[in-house]
């Protein structure tokens, strides 16, 4: 079995979902788990060949992710 890298981030707490929803929609890029739930931290699990899609897909989400009331921007 392959061991996995892991990244911790912190996101607002409310997008946990939302993050999960939008990693499982992609088969084999990464596993959410909830480090410190009520901080919004949280520990992504990938394996190494999935890391460049897994961080420009975590950049386009940055910004949704560390706000609990806004929208994604259109442009």
């Amino acid at each position: 079995m392959r061991k996995l890298s892991e990244i911790y981030l912190r996101i607002s707490p409310g997008k946990f979902h939302f993050l999960k929803f939008i990693l499982e929609g992609y088969d084999n890029l990464a596993i959410l788990s909830s480090f410190q739930g009520a901080d919004g931290i949280v520990v992504i699990r990938y394996p190494d060949e999935m890391a460049e899609d897994l961080f420009n897909l975590l950049g386009c989400l940055a910004y949704y992710l560390s706000k609990s009331n806004k929208v994604l921007p259109l442009n």
